[in-house]
């Protein structure tokens, strides 16, 4: 995993698997063989959200479990969420079209006229999202904007028997479109959000092992399911993990792409670090540990607002049993929600490098109390 500004194994695969939430097995596989291979502790939850545990260390500096003499260690949640937005098959037509919802927010007008996957039993059926063509729409038709419930899928069914031959309701699909590779080191692809999240914590804690630990506290990345439609998967880590801490990861919205006000969202452009939320929900001392650690690391970052919820799993984390201190961590992300979501690698890997030494710098004894 350790290729700084560089576009990553682990992260081109994350990127290039199937997982629309709810249906997250396919990444999750490819995150717990690459924590397996820094040596955590790996494990996966019901609902299907993998975790990566790597241990503290003692002042001796030696890694040190639960169990044996003195107390136990604090435990430090760097949580990103793994699934992605896609369409769901709702019914398969006498001609063989496929009806579909989505999974998460989309919107309908980046759908039209795009090639999809669908994963099926059987492996993965192409098709393509088709409309009824523009020269054949009536003036007042011409005018309206597409909705999901105008549009199919064709996978080239002779008819309804032939199409359900090979599909099935329920099964997902994700727009067909490869990472991009472009100049300045950036990358276009559907599912940075949040695969990206997902790959930042198990990357800072594959910085925290590097190091040996982090003294008195043990470090969980996790993987979460399910946040673009339920929160799911950070709602139950947080309750079976019960973190003394938690940092989310996951993108927010670029400002340097045209039309958007920064009196509103900020100003965090790509290529300026981390993106540092205050808020409402967020807790005051983690988010002054992060930004202590950025300055004093020289990592350049940005802020953001929250007034209300963040949109993120950090709403479901920070309220968790008898509620979790928290922090929220973006990275900066052109065209969200759709197949080219473009960022900035050195903005990916400065996240890692600010949470991993935030991390390294918690005391043992620390309060996060407001």
């Amino acid at each position: 995993m350790n290729a700084p500004g560089g576009f990553t194994q682990v992260l081109r695969a994350l990127l290039a698997a199937h997982g629309p939430s709810g249906y997250e097995r396919d990444p999750a596989a490819v995150w717990c063989r690459a924590a397996d291979a820094i040596g955590a502790q790996v494990a996966i939850d019901v609902v299907g959200t993998p975790s990566a545990r790597v241990a503290a260390r003692d002042e001796g500096g030696e890694p040190r479990g639960g169990g044996g003499e003195g107390a136990a260690p604090r435990r430090l949640v760097v949580m990103g969420h793994i699934d992605e937005i896609g369409p769901i098959v709702t019914h398969i037509d006498d001609d063989g079209y496929l009806w579909f919802r989505e999974v998460g927010g989309w919107d309908a007008q980046i759908l039209v006229g795009q090639r999809v996957t669908i994963a099926t039993r059987e492996g993965h059926v192409p098709g393509v999202i088709g409309k009824k063509p523009i020269h054949l729409l009536r003036d007042e038709e011409r005018k309206k904007v597409a909705e999901v419930r105008d549009l199919h899928i064709d996978i080239g069914a002779r008819d309804g028997e032939h199409a359900a031959s090979r599909v099935r309701i329920g099964d997902v699909a994700v727009i067909a479109a490869e990472p991009l590779e472009l100049p300045n080191g950036r990358i276009a692809s559907r599912a940075l959000d949040n695969r990206l999240g997902s790959f930042v914590a198990l990357e800072s804690a594959r910085l925290v092992a590097e190091r040996g630990g982090a003294h008195g506290w043990e470090v969980v990345a996790v993987a979460a399911a399910q946040e673009e439609i339920t929160f799911g998967g950070s709602r139950t880590s947080a309750f079976s993990l019960q973190p003394h801490a938690a940092i989310v990861v996951d993108v927010t919205h670029a400002t340097d792409a045209p039309g958007i006000e920064v009196k509103e969202a900020g100003k965090h452009p790509l290529h300026s670090g981390p993106v540092l939320a205050r808020g409402s929900t967020l807790n005051p001392r983690l988010f002054e540990l992060l930004h202590h650690t950025a300055q004093q690391e020289a990592i350049p970052f940005t802020l953001e607002a929250s007034g209300r919820n963040t949109g993120t799993d950090a709403d479901a984390v920070h309220l968790s049993r008898g509620g979790v201190p928290t922090a929220l961590v973006s990275i900066p992300l052109r065209y969200m929600h759709s197949p080219v979501e473009l960022v900035a690698l050195d903005d990916v890997h400065a996240c890692a490098r600010l949470i991993a030494a935030a991390a390294m710098r918690l005391d043992p004894d620390v309060s996060f109390a407001r």
